[in-house]
């Protein structure tokens, strides 16, 4: 459940009159942007243009922020050590044992419906989220889903930009490997049978208290596209479109096509969302078209994103190191591979993951110290290359 970036040099600029403001210059002041509902906050500069990065994390803790505008690197501050990166393209949050680090990068793009508006203020460490285990994170707009070994919790996520971790609630759980998956109002959390396994959605309020349940046997993935809020069951996709008990769907998987998704990813924004299908076997889930596609790639694939163009490209990293490019259910194009020795290392093959824009595409290779800027478009030709210093060990996108 990761979030990734986009390239500046191919990024298509929306502007329009008597919105947008001139460019380089801020917004005339940060009341009058606020009080237009246009998502600024104190100390934010409004921009012509999104301050897309790419943010990582290495293995010391020193969290990086690469701008792809002029390709300079600067250090946001230093953290623990990580064992996992979730970023929504403004927070990020850094998870290992017993703990989750929140960090506000201070560049993100906010949605006008029809446009959008780009910000910048200072970037900050915020503090510690603590609990027991290894924790799930789920970002929302409204709220922040945490799932610690025996707590769930939701953080009050716009409190975020005032440098405030705020817990709307944190009521105990039967221990299992679940989720807490924010809503517009309240959230979702999976309730597990005798044997730990997530069987049940349970909605519930901001505050924690308990509402209607859902079936969804096997209940693991989640994602948020424009559509509404997909969990991954057992026996397809449970889609909430308005965030209310009474709006949940089933999107039905195809009658005995393949395994089940256990986790999804995609462009943020867009309507579809990828995941693994056994080892050889990719989806693609149209929320919009309330379907599913599957295809087999015949060799294995470790990793899969949904690019979310019109032609339905997907990304799939295979256990060789190539990326490919699929669509209309064809292998479109293979690199050469980029990431083998970060895939052959068991320690490093899990953070090797994608960020996807509207133009552009990164990929990360701890090991190989290096991110690739890709073109899904034009047969995945390589636009650039940076080299680390560090390791670049987990990956996010921010500014979007």
């Amino acid at each position: 459940m990761r979030t990734r970036t986009a390239a500046a040099s191919g990024i298509l600029l929306l502007t329009l009159a008597g919105c947008a403001p001139t460019p380089s210059a801020p917004a005339s002041s940060t009341e009058e942007a606020a009080g237009d509902g246009h998502g600024e906050i104190a100390g934010a500069h409004e921009l012509a243009e999104p301050a897309l990065h790419l943010t990582t994390v290495d293995a010391e803790g020193a969290v990086h922020h690469l701008d792809l505008l002029d390709e300079e690197s600067e250090v946001l501050g230093e953290i623990e050590p990580i064992d996992d990166l979730v970023s929504d393209g403004r927070y990020l949050f850094g998870i290992r044992e017993g703990s989750v680090t929140v960090i506000d990068s201070g560049v993100w793009t906010w949605s006008h419906i029809d446009h959008f508006h780009y910000y910048e203020a200072p970037s900050r460490v915020i503090g510690d989220i603590e609990g027991s285990g290894l924790a799930t994170v789920v970002v929302g707009e409204v709220g922040t889903g945490i799932l610690f070994d025996d707590e769930a919790m939701l953080i009050d996520t716009p409190a975020l930009a005032d440098g405030q971790i705020v817990e709307l609630f944190r009521v105990p759980v039967e221990p299992h490997a679940g989720l807490v998956v924010p809503l517009a109002e309240g959230a979702v959390i999976t309730e597990p049978d005798a044997e730990g396994i997530a069987q049940t959605l349970r909605v519930v309020d901001a505050d924690g208290t308990e509402g209607e349940s859902i079936p969804c046997a096997n209940a693991a993935g989640t994602i948020t596209t424009v559509v509404g809020t997909v969990i991954g069951c057992a026996d397809g996709a449970a889609l909430s479109v308005g965030g209310q008990p009474s709006d949940w769907e089933r999107i039905a998987y195809p009658a005995g096509v393949a395994p089940a998704a256990s986790d999804f990813a995609g462009r943020k924004g867009r309507p579809s969302a990828a995941a693994l299908a056994g080892d050889s076997g990719v989806w693609l889930l149209d929320t919009r078209g309330r379907s599913w596609t599957f295809q087999d790639l015949g060799e294995e694939i470790v990793r899969v994103t949904a690019v979310g163009d019109d032609a339905d490209r997907m990304l799939a990293l295979t256990v060789s190191g190539s990326l490919l490019v699929l669509a209309g259910g064809e292998v479109v194009a293979r690199t050469e591979p980029l990431v083998a020795a970060s895939i052959a290392d068991p320690d490093l093959a899990a953070s090797v993951t994608f960020v996807v824009d509207q133009n552009r595409a990164y990929l990360n290779g701890p090991a190989e110290h290096t991110m690739w800027e890709i073109d899904p478009a034009d047969g995945a030709r390589i636009a650039r290359t940076f080299e680390t210093d560090t390791v670049p060990l987990h990956l996010a996108g921010t500014g979007r």
